[in-house]
């Protein structure tokens, strides 16, 4: 099986006697509440899946993951995951322990702070975000914690807090899915990342990258989205009625991602490939504005930048071209295979709305009618 990004699954998760103290101890040390987003790297952290950082990065690390596109070892690395102190930070000392409490005051972790730094945040925004428009739903996010940072290894006590209705048999951690690969037999395995519905494209794209490895990961987010993005208990239901009617449930595993989005569009796509690989992907699907955002990327921006990062973190990259409904085949086709002048079967995610909140179905070369019920009744409801 693939070794993880640096070669060690890490594992910052306390159990027993270990937990027991480290709830206690929380009770006595600093207490620092953090936004739900930084609730999520810890999980990403502890569970490995941000292997190989064993807690919130330091400068120079987040200086290299900006600059360079790699962490201090040479390992390659997107975007920084730092903590923001916000205006506790003068209170906080290097080599202090502190707990880090959700906004319910749930303990999450207990952290040495090892270093206190600050950012410029204008050029962190600029190279990874490639703007600093606060109307970047991941420009705001990281203007909204300050410049002022703390680093340091952690240990998770609890588990953020779901809040939503997602059967926990989807929550699976690296090595949970690392191990279902070995039962099932799977050496290579494709990553398909999604914070949406799947269409028929998507299914498309999906099903031509099974058809050369053992098996797929569809692995939606269903940490924090944009506020117009559909919820995730609605996308998992989607999920189940496609997989269930459409793919081969011997070679297609359903889980989730419990991560933040960054919209971060080409840099995204390095740390998303980074965590399937932890999760035990040897293969990753890229496909047209991955991880994007508004008009901030360009189709393929995330195509180019993995053409130079994916060979040096040992994962296979499949990118797709734009892949649409074909009239004149009758198929899912892209410009590569379909006839010239061809037909095609597309609508905009405005339309798609527009339609789902009048109660209409998209039309079946766009979506599967079980998916289509589904987003209708959630639409309706809303209203």
């Amino acid at each position: 099986m693939i070794q993880p990004h640096g070669g060690v699954l890490i594992n910052r998760i306390a159990t027993g006697a270990r937990k027991d103290e480290l709830e206690a101890k929380a009770k006595s040390i600093f207490n620092l509440t953090i936004e739900d987003r930084y609730g999520a790297d810890i999980e990403m952290i502890a569970v490995g899946a941000f292997s190989p950082i064993t807690g919130f990065m330091g400068k120079a690390d987040c200086e290299s993951a900006i600059e360079n596109m790699t962490l201090t070892n040479g390992l390659a690395w997107g975007i920084p995951i730092p903590l923001p102190a916000g205006d506790q930070y003068d209170n906080l000392s290097e080599g202090q322990e502190i707990a880090l409490l959700n906004k319910e005051g749930h303990v999450l972790a207990i952290m040495t702070v090892d270093e206190k730094f600050e950012l410029d945040l204008s050029n962190f925004a600029q190279k990874c975000f490639g703007t600093t428009e606060d109307k970047h739903p991941g420009v705001a996010a990281i203007m909204r914690g300050g410049n002022r940072f703390i680093a340091g290894p952690l240990e998770m006590v609890n588990r953020p807090v779901r809040h939503d209705d997602i059967d926990a048999k989807y929550f699976l951690d690296p090595s949970e899915t690392r191990a279902e690969f070995e039962k099932r037999g799977w050496n290579t395995i494709v990553a398909f990342q999604t914070r949406n519905p799947i269409h028929r494209a998507h299914e498309y794209l999906i099903k031509c990258a099974q058809e050369i490895v053992d098996g797929a990961l569809i692995h939606p987010i269903v940490g924090e989205t944009k506020s117009d993005d559909i919820p995730a208990d609605t996308r998992m239901r989607c999920y189940e009625a496609l997989i269930a009617g459409y793919f081969n449930p011997k070679n297609t595993k359903l889980s989730v991602l419990p991560t933040a989005m960054r919209y971060a569009g080409p840099r995204e796509a390095i740390n998303h490939t980074l965590i399937r690989k932890n999760y035990g992907c040897t293969h990753m699907i890229i496909g047209r504005d991955h991880a994007g955002v508004g008009t901030y990327y360009g189709t393929y921006d995330a195509q180019v930048i993995m053409d130079k990062v994916g060979p040096a973190m040992g994962m296979q990259i499949l990118k797709f071209e734009n892949t649409f409904f074909c009239k004149e085949t009758n198929g899912m086709a892209s410009s590569k295979t379909a006839p010239e002048n061809a037909t095609q079967v597309s609508l905009s995610g405005t339309k798609v709305r527009e339609m789902l909140g009048n109660g209409e179905r998209p039309p079946a070369e766009f979506s599967r009618p079980e998916v289509a019920d589904i987003l209708i009744e959630w639409a309706t409801a809303k209203k």
